[in-house]
């Protein structure tokens, strides 16, 4: 029998040189020109600004905790399973930063399409250590995490691959180190992509597909600026003996011209506006010199405000992020917005729980071989959900499934009900009382009877089914 080859014999076809990505058709958006153009579209552009900042703040507003391993036959967690993720929990709050500000700087793919981040461990020796580098709330002495630092996309020389493509490492260039450059396993760093395209670890930014639109935008409002700053100035027109422009000028004519040229550019309407121009005349009596403002001749034909307002919506639509735009542009339907904010909120679920992924698969792992501990039952981060709920949609679904007798109310469910409402949760205590509007009677209100089995055709009486049977009595339940 034939031996199975292990060898990884064809590639994923990501264009590089050496350890540079070159896979981007666009000049602008390769390597550190591409860091440069990403930067300038987040920092100046306001509708980018505003997607990035909605995503980072939903991001943030997750509820992040750790959920200990099950063997999933049993949902009963053992006790040293707690403690491994009591210890994991322990870790992410006994950083230098907050797990929050982490969040935040790790959020910094989404522009670039990749974070690149150190793991920096410490021992855990208590609060009294005065380096701060083993600085720590617990004294058992095991290795933590000290911080999860990014290293600045700026800041990247290359990507140290090996024969397969696969990623080694990380080459930073930092001018504070004596020889500039920096080597960083990928053992010791966390990659964050937002994609994984052939491979590239510098991923893929989410603004890849507003560029088009954002280079468009940026040069209409440039040209438009220009052109709002000469309607208002005039355009400077200046007359001069022809001789200064024959190619037999002499030398002080030429300087001469060079100069008014220089003038007629850069004429300007502010505090200090001004002309200093030559009075001469010929034999004749005619001017040799002459400067006028032409005044502009009307509105133009293209509307820039339309044309702008176009690439804004594009580029909010590359990130589903459209209904920040919908007040502006005085249309829309408040249920088309609520249905673009749900897909909204879906997709950036999903870059939640990809960063938490990047922890369970490689972070936690290591942090738990370093301490001798066993890896074959880890536990995990796990991001809360994203809540878009609309209460009176619920609270209309909660009434037909309680006066139907399929829900009855419990503590955990009215617990989960409060939470969605930003509602304080009962104790254990009070689990004994009802949630309102789910069969307790008005006060001084006859006892209701108990609520029928459920029928055959009580789908359709929850949904609104098609039978007159099933409408009048759904209408019925809801009159008593």
């Amino acid at each position: 029998m034939a031996q199975p080859d292990f060898r990884e014999l064809g590639s994923s076809g990501l264009q590089r040189t050496s350890g540079f990505v070159i896979d981007d058709f666009i000049d602008d958006l390769k390597g550190k020109r591409g860091v440069r153009t990403y930067r300038e579209m987040q920092d100046n552009d306001p509708v980018i600004g505003a997607m990035l900042y909605a995503i980072e703040r939903l991001i943030l507003a997750i509820e992040w905790g750790v959920e200990p391993y099950t063997d999933g036959k049993n949902a009963d967690v053992k006790k040293k399973d707690q403690d491994a993720a009591d210890f994991l929990e322990e870790c992410m709050h006994d950083m230098s930063e907050s797990w929050q500000s982490m969040l935040t700087q790790i959020l910094s793919f989404l522009p670039y399409g990749f974070a690149f981040c150190e793991i920096v461990y410490k021992k855990r020796v208590g609060p009294e250590e005065s380096t701060g580098r083993t600085r720590s709330r617990h004294t058992d002495k095991k290795i933590g995490w000290r911080k999860i630092a990014l290293r600045a996309q700026e800041t990247l020389w290359e990507w140290d691959f090996d024969e397969d493509g696969s990623i080694r490492g990380f080459w930073q260039h930092d001018p504070s180190v004596p020889k500039g450059l920096v080597y960083i396993p990928i053992e010791k760093g966390l990659l964050f992509r937002t994609a994984n395209p052939r491979n590239n670890p510098e991923g893929r930014s989410v603004l890849r597909n507003a560029y088009r639109p954002w280079k468009f935008k940026k040069t209409i409002e440039e040209i438009e600026a220009v052109g709002i700053e000469r309607d208002l100035a005039g355009l400077p027109v200046a007359y001069v003996p022809p001789s200064m422009l024959s190619s037999n000028a002499t030398g002080a004519e030429i300087a001469a011209r060079n100069a008014m040229q220089d003038l007629i550019r850069n004429i300007k309407r502010n505090q200090n506006e001004g002309v200093l121009f030559p009075l001469a005349y010929d034999e004749q009596g005619r001017e040799l010199y002459r400067l006028t403002l032409l005044s502009s001749g009307g509105t133009r034909q293209f509307n820039t405000d339309q044309i702008v307002a176009r690439y804004d919506q594009r580029i909010a639509m590359t990130v589903l992020a459209d209904f920040i735009l919908l007040g502006h542009e005085k249309v829309g339907s408040f249920a088309l917005g609520a249905s673009k904010i749900d897909l909204f909120t879906s997709a950036i679920q999903q870059i939640a729980e990809s960063i938490a992924d990047i922890f369970n698969s490689h972070a936690i792992p290591r942090l738990f071989k370093l301490n001798g501990m066993k890896t074959d039952r880890l536990p995990k981060v796990k991001c809360g959900e994203i809540t878009h709920v609309d209460l009176a949609v619920l609270g209309d679904f909660i009434s037909k499934m309680a006066a139907a007798g399929v829900m009855q109310p419990d503590l955990e469910l009215d617990n989960h009900l409060r939470g969605l409402a930003n509602l304080p949760k009962k104790s254990e205590e009070e689990g004994g009382m009802m949630p309102m509007g789910m069969g307790m009677p008005p006060q001084g209100a006859p006892a209701p009877e108990a609520p029928a089995a459920p029928q055959p055709d009580l789908f359709q009486q929850l949904s609104g089914g098609s039978t007159a049977e099933a409408n009048g009595a759904t209408t019925a339940d809801a009159k008593e």
